[in-house]
């Protein structure tokens, strides 16, 4: 007897694309409202060096870039699986010279999972996220994607375990030139005569650090001492000695060559 209407295999299943619930319980965070953060509170993004196509894996570099002092970690990652990317933030936790307060990512899906939230609550870690499509809410770490991994590591396609080993290397090095010698300018003070006329500085991200937060809950995870850039003795992050930015160039660029 032929049926007299169409069964339809996806009756009662959820219609929400993955990830709808979740986002939805993730708050949003606009360019706007990040005025008056202390340090701790990162925008988090993903750069792909995938080289000309996007098919099959290939490394990612995780960027967190701190909205108060513009202090900068790049961590290369095998994919951008939910594990890589969680395990790659609490790597970060460990070299920060201030406690994690807060996450901001976009929209992805390996940021908006539930391993990541699970983590965040876990360690009392605010998390949000931007509108989508609207990168303004991310100019912190935006900007830097550019100056501190397109300019260093380019375009290339990258997979190996021995190009992530070489690349997390050569950031080990490149992030204390970038945050110790690198001047970086924001916005210090605005004076309205008229029209409004901002006022900047460029210094350093390791010079936005305030003192009273070095060493005050071992840095990121409470165990560690903020030193000088370039003085005599080094931390266990590994902070500039002597010759400092000289020195830490050098081998950047020694690994380098090794990655091209």
């Amino acid at each position: 007897m032929p049926s007299t209407h169409r069964y339809r295999r996806d009756a009662g299943r959820p219609v929400a694309k993955p990830g709808t619930f979740l986002k939805a319980k993730v708050p949003v965070r606009t360019f706007a409202d990040w005025e008056d953060v202390g340090p701790g509170y990162m925008e988090l993004d993903l750069v792909a060096h995938c080289g000309e196509t996007t098919a099959g894996e290939y490394l990612h570099t995780l960027n967190a870039v701190d909205v108060a002092t513009s202090w900068c970690e790049p961590r290369a990652i095998l994919n951008r699986s939910q594990h890589a990317v969680t395990a790659a933030i609490d790597r970060i936790q460990e070299r920060l010279p201030f406690p994690l307060r807060g996450i901001d990512s976009d929209n992805d899906s390996a940021f908006l999972n539930a391993h990541l939230s699970r983590y965040c609550r876990e360690e009392e870690i605010e998390f949000t996220r931007s509108r989508p499509y609207t990168k303004n809410d991310q100019a912190h770490v935006e900007g830097r994607n550019w100056s501190v991994v397109r300019q260093l590591v380019g375009y290339r396609r990258y997979e190996s375990q021995a190009a992530l080993d070489l690349l997390e290397a050569i950031y080990a090095d490149w992030r204390l030139v970038v945050n110790y010698f690198q001047p970086v300018r924001k916005l210090s003070v605005k004076e309205r005569e008229g029209d409004v006329r901002p006022g900047s500085d460029a210094v350093p991200a390791g010079a936005r650090l305030p003192r009273h937060s070095r060493g005050q809950e071992g840095g990121g995870r409470g165990d560690v001492q903020e030193a000088e850039p370039g003085g005599a003795e080094a931390t266990d992050r590994g902070e500039p000695t002597g010759p400092g930015e000289v020195a830490a160039v050098t081998c950047v660029l020694g690994h380098r060559s090794r990655l091209r």
